[in-house]
C-alpha cells in the first residue's frame, strides 16, 4: 500500500494554486532529489495535454525550482491483460498526446518496449529528476509500478489526480453506498462542477535530455500495426476499428453524443437495442478526454437526461475510484461488505447448473443466449452495455464454484477484452455484481443468497437476445474478409479459430483425414492406438497456460505424470521435474477441439496459390478450385511452404529453414517392457526417445504400446528405407538402450515425419505480406513445440485483426 504523505513544496517560492495542491499528493515527504536536472511527468493514464492536472502540477513545479519540464510515456508488454487491442488504443491516444504537447513546446519521448528495446527507463529518468509527478489511478498495475519507484529513486513522487471532479484526496474514505457518497460530496461537486480550467504557460522552451538511454518512438510517422507485430503480447485480441484512441476520436464521439443523444439519457440508456449511451469510458479511462470538460459540457445541457448521465459520471463513477483509493483490497472479496461475504459463503454448497471453465466463458459458449451475446460484444466489440453488464456479471456466480473464483474471471474477461478495464470504475461494476454498493434483498435465493439477483432468462424477457446478438456482432466490415488457412496443425487452427471468433470467414484446408498435424494419433483399433508425433507438452508462456487450464478442466488434455529419464550408457537419468500434458484420449484431442467450430476441408492438399484482382484463389491436386479469399495463411512445415509459395520472397526464407527428419515405430508387446520409467531421451543410440504410450492418461494399459522416435542423423540417413526395415531395426535399438529384452511384438508400425524438427528461434512467430494478404506460420518459426505452434498461430490471426481492426493497420501511408 502507497504512503500518501502530506504535499511538502520544499525550495520553491510559492505554493501550488488550491485547484492542483487539492488533487495532489506525495508518496513520500522527502527533500528534492540533490542534484535534479528537470521534473520529469510520467504520463500513462491522463493521455491529453489539456485541462491535465498532472501536466499543470510538473509545469508550475519546474516553474518554481528553475528547471526544464520533460514528459515520458512508456508502454510495456508486462502489464496485465496485455493484446493488440489495448495497445492500438494506447498508441493512438499516445499519437494525439503527443502531438499535443509539441504544439505547447513541452518536450517529451515514447518508449515502446519490444524485444531488443527494453529497459529500465523510467527509473533511469527518474533517477535523473528533481520531482516526479504523474496521475493518481488506485488501481494495479499503476500503484505497484509508482511503489517500485518510490522505492528505488530519490526524488519525490506525487500523485494527482487527473479523473475526477470531485478529487479523491477530498472524499477521504471508501463509501459502501452511492446514496451516501452522492450526499456527502454534493457540496464539493457543485462547487467544482463549472468552473473552468485555467491552463498553465507553456515552458519557455522544449527540452528533451540528450541520454534518454532509448530511440523514442516517432508517434506521428509509425505504423502502430508492424510495430505491435513485434510485441510479445496477446495477438488473438484483436484492435477495434470502430473505437479509434486518441483525443480526437474521443471529443468527436462526445460531441455527437451531446448532440443527439445526451437529452434522451435518462429514457434510452438502459435498452441495449437503442444507441443510448455515451460510449466514452475507453476515453475518460486512459484520460484522452478531460472529466472535467465532459461534467462541465454536460452540465450546460439541463434536462432529466443530463442530470441522470452527470449521476453516473460524477457519483457512479467517481465513488468507484474513491472506493479503489482507500479500499487497495478492491481486487478481492474481502473488499465486498460482510453480509454478502458471508450469505456467498453460506451458498457456496448449493447446485450450481453448470460448472463453466475459462474458455467456455471468454467465447461465449455457455449456451445462454444473452449471455453468450453480451460475451461476444466484449469479445469483438471491445465494450459492453452497462447494464447488460450487471446480468453478465451476476451469472458468473451460478458457473463458479466460490465468489472468489466468479470475480477472479469476470475481472479477467472485462479486462482482457473491454476497452475500459482495468479501471477504477470496473472494478466498482465487478464488485457490484458480488453486493458492493447495494444492500440485502430477502428472501434469499439459491446461490446468490441475500445478494441481488438479476438472471439472464428475466432480463432476456424485455431484451430480445437475437437482436441483441445481431447489434453486437455486427462486423467490422461487410462483408466480413474470407480467410484460407492451408494446414490443419495447431498453428493453422488456432489462427483459423481466433479469426472465426472475430467474425471472420475461415475455412482450413488439410491433407489429412483429420486435422491435427504433428499432434496426430494413430488409431489401429479402440485398444490400440499411438501418439507418434508429438508425444507430451509443456506450458510456460501465459497466452498459453489460460487455454491449457481450461482444457485441463474440460478433460480435454491431462497431466501426464510418467516417469522420464535421460538414457546414456546403459544409466538412466531422472530429467527435472516440469509439468508434462497430454491429449485425452490421445495427442489429438487438442487439435480436435480447435476445429470444433471451423470449416475444414478434409483430405484436400492446396497444391497452387493464385494472387488475382479478386483475391487468392487456390487450386488442390485434384485441380479444384476455391476461391476467392482475402487473406491466406500458410502453416505448412518450411520446405512444404517454400514449394507452395514461390516465387513470393517468403519462399525463399521458408527454403533456407533446414527441418530434420524423424522416424517414428509403433509397437506394442505382448508382454510388459521390464524397465521402471515410461519416457526416456536417449544419448549414443539410433534412438533419440523412446516413451510408453499406455502409461499417458485415458489410454489402455493393455496392451504395452510404446512410441520410438529415431534421432534426427539416423532418420536422414535412412531416409529412404522401407517402413517395413525401419521398424526392427529400431525395435533392436530398445534392447540395447534399454538394457532389457523387448517381448515379442504383437503390432509393428514405422511412420516417416519427413519434416520434424525446425529452428529453435521465437522471433518473429509469423510473417507477414500486408500488401497481398498473405502470412506464413508454425512451430519452425517459434521455437517448435506444441505451444510454439499455437502462439505463431495467434501471431498469424494478429497480423490480420490489426490490419481489419486498425484505421491506420496496413498499408501505412
Amino acid at each position: 500500500m502507497l504512503v500518501r504523505g502530506k504535499l511538502q513544496f520544499i525550495r520553491m517560492d510559492h505554493q501550488l494554486p488550491d485547484h492542483i495542491a487539492e488533487r495532489t499528493h506525495a508518496v513520500q515527504i522527502d527533500a528534492l532529489a540533490t542534484g535534479g536536472r528537470f521534473v520529469l511527468y510520467w504520463m500513462n493514464h491522463a493521455l491529453r495535454a489539456h485541462e491535465n492536472p498532472a501536466l499543470d502540477a510538473a509545469l508550475l513545479a519546474a516553474k518554481g525550482l528553475g528547471l526544464p519540464v520533460f514528459v515520458y510515456q512508456g508502454l510495456s508488454e508486462q502489464y496485465p491483460f496485455a493484446s493488440d487491442r489495448h495497445h492500438a488504443f494506447i498508441l493512438q491516444g499516445a499519437r494525439d498526446a503527443h502531438a499535443e504537447l509539441a504544439a505547447r513546446g513541452i518536450g517529451a519521448a515514447f518508449h515502446l518496449e519490444l524485444p531488443g528495446h527494453r529497459g529500465p527507463h523510467l527509473r533511469t529518468l527518474a533517477s535523473r529528476a528533481a520531482l516526479v509527478v504523474t496521475e493518481d489511478l488506485p488501481v494495479e498495475p499503476i500503484t505497484g509500478w509508482v511503489r517500485r519507484l518510490r522505492d528505488t529513486v530519490a526524488a519525490p513522487v506525487w500523485l494527482v489526480d487527473t479523473a475526477c471532479v470531485v478529487p479523491m484526496n477530498l472524499v477521504g474514505r471508501a463509501y459502501d453506498r452511492a446514496f451516501a457518497y452522492r450526499e456527502k460530496t454534493q457540496p464539493l461537486r457543485e462547487k467544482r462542477l463549472n468552473l473552468p480550467w485555467p491552463e498553465q504557460s507553456n515552458p519557455p522552451e522544449r527540452f528533451v535530455p540528450s541520454d534518454l538511454g532509448f530511440v523514442p518512438l516517432n508517434l506521428a510517422d509509425a505504423n502502430f500495426a508492424e510495430l505491435i507485430a513485434g510485441c510479445d503480447i496477446d495477438h488473438g485480441v484483436g484492435p477495434v476499428p470502430h473505437t479509434c484512441g486518441g483525443s480526437r476520436a474521443g471529443y468527436a464521439r462526445w460531441e455527437s453524443f451531446k448532440a443527439q443523444g445526451l437529452r434522451r439519457y435518462a429514457d434510452d440508456r438502459n435498452d441495449a437495442l437503442r444507441d443510448g449511451v455515451s460510449r466514452m469510458s475507453a476515453y475518460l479511462h486512459y484520460g484522452m478526454v478531460s472529466p472535467l470538460r465532459v461534467a462541465r459540457e454536460a452540465a450546460t445541457v439541463r434536462g432529466p437526461g443530463a442530470e441522470k448521465y452527470l449521476d453516473e459520471l460524477l457519483v457512479w463513477r467517481e465513488l468507484a475510484y474513491a472506493f479503489c483509493q482507500h479500499r487497495p483490497d478492491h481486487k478481492s472479496v474481502a473488499a465486498v461488505p460482510h453480509w454478502a461475504t458471508e450469505t456467498l459463503r453460506q451458498h457456496e454448497i448449493d447446485p450450481r447448473p453448470a460448472l463453466h471453465d475459462w474458455e467456455t466463458l471468454a467465447r461465449g459458449r455457455t449456451g445462454d443466449p444473452l449471455w453468450d451475446a453480451a460475451q461476444q460484444s466484449l469479445l469483438v466489440q471491445g465494450e459492453l452495455h452497462n447494464n447488460v453488464r450487471m446480468t453478465w456479471g451476476k451469472a458468473f456466480l451460478s458457473w463458479t464454484a466460490s465468489a472468489a473464483d466468479a470475480l477472479r474471471l469476470m475481472v479477467d474477461l472485462n479486462h482482457r477484452y473491454a476497452l475500459d478495464g482495468r479501471d477504477p470504475a470496473s472494478y466498482g461494476g465487478l464488485l457490484w455484481c458480488l453486493g458492493q454498493f447495494d444492500r440485502p434483498h430477502n428472501p434469499p435465493q439459491q446461490v446468490l443468497g441475500t445478494v441481488r439477483t438479476r438472471p439472464t432468462e428475466g432480463h432476456a424477457a424485455r431484451l430480445d437476445p437475437d437482436r441483441f446478438l445481431a447489434k453486437v456482432s455486427r462486423p467490422w466490415r461487410n462483408p466480413m474478409p474470407r480467410v484460407a488457412v492451408v494446414g490443419g496443425g495447431i498453428s493453422g487452427l488456432t489462427c483459423g479459430r481466433s479469426l472465426a471468433d472475430h467474425g471472420f470467414s475461415v475455412t482450413v484446408f488439410d491433407k489429412g483425414r483429420s486435422p491435427a498435424g504433428r499432434t496426430a494419433t494413430r488409431r489401429v483399433d479402440p485398444d490400440l492406438a499411438f501418439d507418434h508425433g508429438a508425444q507430451y507438452f509443456t506450458a510456460r508462456h501465459p497466452d498459453f497456460i489460460r487455454f491449457v487450464r481450461a482444457w485441463r478442466e474440460r478433460a480435454i488434455v491431462a497431466e501426464w505424470g510418467g516417469r522420464v529419464v535421460t538414457l546414456k550408457a546403459g544409466v538412466a537419468t531422472d530429467t527435472s521435474p516440469q509439468l508434462r500434458y497430454v491429449g485425452v484420449p490421445g495427442m489429438d484431442a487438442v487439435a480436435l477441439h480447435l476445429a470444433a467450430d471451423l470449416v475444414v476441408r478434409r483430405e484436400t492438399q492446396i497444391s497452387r496459390l493464385l494472387q488475382a484482382a479478386g483475391g487468392w484463389e487456390l487450386t488442390d491436386k485434384a485441380g479444384e478450385r476455391y476461391g476467392p479469399f482475402e487473406f491466406v495463411v500458410v502453416t505448412l512445415p518450411a520446405p512444404q511452404a517454400a514449394e507452395l509459395l514461390a516465387p513470393h520472397p517468403f519462399a525463399m526464407d521458408a527454403a533456407a529453414v533446414s527441418m530434420a527428419p524423424c522416424w517414428a515405430v509403433m509397437v506394442a508387446f505382448d508382454q510388459r517392457l521390464a524397465v521402471p520409467w515410461d519416457g526416456a531421451f536417449v544419448h549414443d543410440s539410433p534412438l533419440s526417445w523412446m516413451c510408453r504410450n499406455s502409461s499417458k492418461p485415458s489410454r489402455p494399459a493393455e496392451p504395452d504400446c510404446w512410441v520410438l522416435h529415431a534421432g534426427p542423423q539416423w532418420s536422414a540417413a535412412h531416409l529412404e528405407d522401407s517402413p517395413e526395415a525401419v521398424g526392427p531395426r529400431l525395435l533392436e535399438a530398445v534392447a540395447a538402450a534399454a538394457g532389457a529384452q523387448t517381448p515379442r511384438p504383437i503390432f509393428l508400425r514405422a511412420h516417416r515425419w519427413r519434416f520434424s524438427a525446425g529452428s529453435e528461434k521465437a522471433e518473429p512467430r509469423a510473417w507477414f505480406d500486408s500488401a497481398l494478404g498473405l502470412a506464413l506460420c508454425g512451430d519452425w518459426l517459434a521455437a517448435g513445440r506444441v505451444e510454439g505452434a499455437f502462439l505463431a498461430g495467434a501471431a498469424a490471426a494478429g497480423h490480420i485483426l490489426r490490419g481489419i481492426g486498425m484505421p491506420d493497420g496496413f498499408p501505412h501511408p
